[in-house]
């Protein structure tokens, strides 16, 4: 079989720090080569992969600024759409514009809906309904307007995690900086429940992170910038619990799973997919105020650590994953 994976261009693939899109496109990419299939990875220059790298610029937007955004994102997908006929199947995991070539090739598109940026991109899925071949990151995160293949959970390298048993005595928040994720909530829980509170991540919103954030920061309240491979696995694995006050739907979570497979447990506001990643009074808490999570933290006790990292090996494995999407290839390609 002959795949070939559609990466976005923000981010290197893998990424080096932030780049969850870019992960899971990775994490697909290699698994699928381990299992002996043909895989090119469509993705930027300095991108990694085992299987065939094509690329149409050397770095993501994201990291060099000299690039405009859309000019990239139409001769990277232009790139792959005009090699189709070289591929079995093309997965997408770069949104709603590659749909937009899918009338033109003969090739059958399989695309993961990573979440919506806006209900005004809808339009677009709907119109490619009938043969969009749509994949959601949980149940939570479906459009009742689109047709869905399958939902299937994002997948991680259990190896970069590693099960720690006994934690540190701090909190964690670990995401972007951004009203949204919920840093400012994850502050007022953490003094509430008189613990220290690191903050891991990169600024995504500066002006929420000088009035929210920075004014709170002290010896208690710390921020240490955005967290590599090696360091996240530490930050996560010591961390008593993962704060993750989120004010919006969210699809997924990474973090929530990457925090499980080192053992910690998560508190989380009960929005999005969060009952699905999270049993509540197992693997973590869901709760829905700054002070029901506060009380949360002092019940942290109640919690096997090794419960956490058994539900997430099971269930957000990049084996797993990768076995669930070779599944609907084949249905797809019957």
């Amino acid at each position: 079989m002959r795949v070939a994976i559609l990466a976005p261009v923000a981010w290197r693939t893998p990424p080096r720090h932030y780049g969850p899109w870019e992960q899971i496109a990775s994490n697909i990419a290699e698994g699928l080569v381990k299992l002996g299939l043909d895989v090119t990875l469509f993705a930027t220059g300095d991108s990694i992969t085992a299987g065939k790298l094509d690329a149409v610029c050397a770095a993501g937007y994201e990291e060099d600024k000299q690039e405009d955004a859309k000019v990239l994102e139409c001769l990277h997908i232009s790139n792959l759409m005009e090699k189709a006929g070289q591929f079995d199947i093309i997965h997408n995991n770069f949104d709603f514009l590659p749909l937009t070539y899918s009338g033109l090739i003969k090739t059958p598109i399989i695309t993961t809906i990573h979440g919506f940026s806006s209900p005004r991109i809808i339009p677009v899925y709907k119109k490619y309904n009938h043969m969009g071949h749509y994949v959601s990151i949980s149940n939570a995160d479906r459009s009742p307007e689109l047709d869905y293949l399958a939902t299937v959970y994002n997948g991680l390298d259990t190896t970069d995690f590693e099960f720690m048993e006994k934690p540190g005595d701090y909190l964690l928040y670990f995401g972007r900086i951004h009203p949204h994720k919920g840093t400012a909530e994850a502050i007022e829980i953490a003094k509430k429940a008189k613990r220290k509170l690191l903050i891991a991540g990169i600024i995504q919103d500066e002006n929420y992170y000088h009035e929210k954030v920075e004014p709170f920061l002290n010896e208690d309240i710390e921020y240490i910038g955005h967290a590599g491979p090696e360091k996240r696995k530490q930050l996560l694995g010591n961390a008593l619990a993962l704060l993750h006050p989120i004010s919006f739907e969210e699809p997924f979570g990474m973090s929530v799973a990457e925090a499980m497979l080192c053992g910690t447990p998560v508190i989380a506001f009960d929005r999005g997919s969060m009952p699905e990643l999270i049993v509540n009074n197992q693997t973590g808490f869901l709760v829905n105020t700054i002070d029901e999570a506060a009380e949360a933290v002092i019940r942290l006790n109640q919690i096997n650590r090794l419960d956490c990292h058994n539900r997430a090996s099971t269930l957000f494995s990049k084996e797993k994953m990768v076995a669930d999407y070779l599944e609907l290839y084949k249905r797809i390609l019957v």
